[in-house]
């Protein structure tokens, strides 16, 4: 292909509304446009990206037994409805009325299609197991679309979902979705982690996350480098009793005036203690009611934990109206003496002593407050998020916190969304049973975003070759002397019948422009023709991740750069 024949618009300074390396670097590659909030136009080198990236995840699907389908963007509101997400999955369902005033919405996920589909073919055992996966356009109305691909409204995505008879065969099921999804991310050259996560909207029983490691991702990832635990920190088991003290006393519940100390850092300076002595009392608006929860001073609560605790579908922070009305306190002075919603207690508080609690009434504290004694707790649990130098919950060894982003995840459904729509078969004793669902996504764009923030330089994005939107860049340096073009279309010609991609960057600009481009676009081999080179019969080729320079013979040229390329494209 050639540069100038190509909708390559390249850009020198960053765009102000892009804030992360990959949103900045696919705008000034000339990869994608915004047209709205959240949504993009991919042009021919983005789009060549994404393409790779579907190529390597169709290949790993298929050779793990899955069957493409294609399903309808536009779902119908009855689905939902008999899955019950129609009213709790939120504001992030795009919902409309067709012209006949029937309720629909813009499908951001397709387990109810699925099931739907899944409930009307299939009858008997002899049917399953079954995989189906698509590789789709989802919409979801994020409030806040930012990072470009990272987080837009509109995206594309890989969804599959498997269907088996019994729990052994949707573990089975699972296993090898999570080793499809090993090969996929690694033929995608990208550095990765696969962790215990939380279920979120989709649901079921278990779940990882494929994390691609950037210190710029928006989630933290607990491991363990002895035993290779590994999960997402909203997941992550905080091991119980871990640094027990003791506080203080178990006397008796002593009310003492803290005017105006609100945070824990105020108090503990106010009152003299540490912050371990402290129970931060926190209250969460949830779908089943209001709960309270109380850490340790210096731990933080877990929402996705509180959420499973109670079984909602819904938790966030309560309103400082909801806060006032439940504990008669402002904000920061809330406790859990004397509360009548529901308390429940970190476990990293069992075994302490007696605890600094805020009293309901403004300005003021309790001291020594003994669970039990002086509160009801209505369960123990781990309510908190885990923290780097934390024991491992398998092995006591120190956990490290790391940063990674999210580019796929496999779930666990069970019987949830079979139940729900009523998706059975017969046995082989002519008994009706209920199919055992799995359910398994990666974010395409997603994931070529997270390439480039996991690669990437001052100069610009640094392709692995497998994602790669061409694999080598030709740079002619005198487009205009015959010698030079000679030289350059026998060598593209060379490159491109051993199978290898070749971007020719034949415009008449200044080998200083070149070079910035090519280094933008990330083209992991460059090869340089100048009159020099030709007097002394070699091509000048530089390696984009390393580097590296090489003078090769010009005859020689064609051979080095395509095993250099192959090479690469199945490590």
């Amino acid at each position: 292909m050639n540069f100038s024949r190509l909708l390559i618009p390249t850009l020198k300074e960053e765009p102000a509304e892009a804030e992360v390396v990959s949103h900045k670097l696919m705008l000034r590659a000339g990869c994608i446009r915004k047209l709205a909030a959240g949504i993009y136009s991919y042009l021919p080198a983005g789009l060549r990206v994404i393409q790779k990236v579907e190529r390597i995840i169709r290949e790993e699907m298929n050779r793990a037994g899955a069957q493409e389908v294609l399903l309808p963007a536009v779902q119908p509101a009855e689905l939902w409805k008999e899955s019950g997400r129609w009213d709790f999955y939120g504001p992030e369902l795009l919902r409309f009325k067709d012209r006949h005033a029937r309720d629909c919405c813009l499908g951001p996920t397709h387990e109810e299609v699925i099931t739907d589909l899944v409930r009307r073919e299939v009858q008997s055992y002899r049917q399953l197991p079954l995989n189906l996966y698509q590789i789709q356009t989802k919409f979801r109305d994020e409030i806040r679309p930012r990072f470009g691909l990272m987080r837009g409204r509109e995206f594309i995505m890989k969804d599959a979902y498997s269907f088996d008879a019994d729990e052994a065969g949707a573990e089975e099921s699972y296993r090898a979705m999570r080793d499809a999804y090993v090969r996929i991310f690694e033929r995608c050259g990208l550095e990765f982690v696969a962790v215990e996560a939380d279920s979120g909207t989709i649901g079921g029983s278990f779940s990882h996350e494929f994390m691609v490691l950037a210190e710029s991702g928006e989630d933290a990832i607990a491991a363990c480098r002895s035993c290779g635990y590994g999960a997402n920190t909203e997941k992550a088991e905080a091991a119980a009793g871990h640094d027990v003290f003791p506080t203080g006393t178990e006397g008796a519940l002593e009310l003492v005036a803290t005017p105006e100390k609100r945070s824990i850092e105020e108090v503990t300076a106010f009152l003299g203690v540490t912050p371990k002595a402290v129970a931060k009392t926190l209250v969460f608006d949830t779908d089943k009611g209001l709960v309270a929860v109380c850490v340790r001073g210096d731990h933080e609560a877990n929402p996705a934990k509180v959420k499973n605790l109670v079984g909602a579908n819904a938790v966030e922070l309560a309103s400082e109206a909801a806060v006032a009305q439940a504990t008669g306190a402002p904000v920061g002075f809330a406790g859990p003496v004397g509360l009548t919603i529901p308390v429940y207690l970190d476990r990293g508080l069992e075994g302490v002593g007696g605890l600094v609690v805020g009293a309901n009434q403004a300005d003021a504290h309790y001291r020594n407050a003994v669970a039990d004694r002086d509160f009801t707790v209505a369960g123990w649990a781990d309510l908190r998020v885990i923290r780097e130098g934390d024991p491992c919950p398998r092995c006591g060894v120190p956990v490290v916190v790391k940063r990674g982003i999210e580019v796929g995840h496999i779930f666990k459904l069970g019987t949830k969304y079979s139940e729900a729509l009523q998706a059975t078969y017969l046995d082989d004793q002519g008994r009706e049973q209920m199919i055992v669902m799995g359910c398994y996504g990666i974010g395409v764009g997603r994931t070529a975003a997270a390439a480039i923030e996991q690669n990437h330089d001052a100069d610009g994005i640094v392709w692995p070759v497998p994602l790669a939107p061409w694999e080598v860049v030709l740079l002619p340096l005198q487009v205009k002397d015959e010698a030079t073009r000679t030289a350059t279309e026998g060598l593209r010609a060379a490159i491109e019948a051993r199978g290898v991609e070749v971007l020719v960057d034949d415009r008449d600009e200044r080998p200083g422009v070149k070079f910035k481009d090519a280094d933008l676009l990330g083209v992991p081999l460059r090869i340089t023709i100048g009159a020099k080179g030709l007097a002394a019969g070699v091509a000048e080729i530089k390696e984009r991740a390393t580097r590296a320079e090489h003078r090769i013979p010009l005859g020689e040229a064609a051979e080095w750069a395509s095993r250099w390329v192959v090479e690469r494209r199945t490590r």
